[in-house]
């Protein structure tokens, strides 16, 4: 069996539509799952990157590449009132319910689709407050040991060279985005050509030229 680690923050739509997938993608496989909660914008300050939604152009193409994923695999998806927004709280909330911070499906199930349903804020304080009573934490959300947790997951995942979300990383490779769920499936029922020297050939390309920050 198959464990993957799927890096995640509830901010992403990407996120949110490979978890909804993931079970699709990987059908009649034998797998398990761990649910990491990290802070995407760390990802980000950590590689000096801006996020989708950060640059207009970008930001516009991303609601319409999203609605228009949704729209093609069938799913339910609206945009929030407002994005981005500060996911803190609702990071926090997924990693106090469980005690090692890895917060089960049915918890990431709800969060993802408290914000990529409805078209409501996601972060409103009364919705909050609900969200919070229906899944009934653990442990203090604003915690210490959850604030560690929860930065401790975005340590580790870019220990490991994860630059976004959502990451599905397993046996020391890293499958990032949305698209890379068929390439995830072929992985794991055994195709050759991850055997061959296309993976590592990636990551020994020469730089042909380098632009200063």
């Amino acid at each position: 069996m198959k464990h993957i680690t799927f890096y995640l923050d509830f901010i992403s739509p990407y996120a949110y539509l490979a978890f909804e997938k993931l079970p699709e993608a990987l059908r009649d496989i034998s797998y398990s799952v761990t649910y990491k909660p990290l802070l995407f914008a760390g990802l980000l300050k950590h590689h000096g990157q801006l996020g989708p939604a950060e640059m207009a152009g970008k930001r516009d193409w991303t609601y319409r590449q999203v609605l228009w994923l949704a729209h093609q695999q069938g799913m339910a998806l609206q945009l929030p009132a407002s994005h981005p927004f500060n996911p803190l709280a609702l990071l926090r909330l997924a990693v106090a319910c469980d005690a090692q911070g890895t917060p089960n499906r049915y918890v990431c199930e709800t969060l993802f689709r408290h914000v990529w349903r409805g078209g409501a804020e996601a972060v409103e304080p009364r919705r909050l407050a609900a969200l919070i009573a229906q899944l009934a934490p653990q442990r203090d959300v604003n915690g210490a040991d959850v604030k560690a947790q929860l930065k401790g997951h975005s340590d580790e995942a870019i220990a490991q060279g994860v630059f976004g979300v959502p990451t599905l990383a397993l046996d020391g490779k890293v499958f990032w985005g949305f698209d890379a769920l068929p390439m995830l499936r072929a992985y794991v029922l055994g195709d050759a050509w991850f055997d061959g020297p296309g993976w590592e050939a990636a990551s020994q390309l020469a730089v042909g030229v380098s632009r200063q920050k």
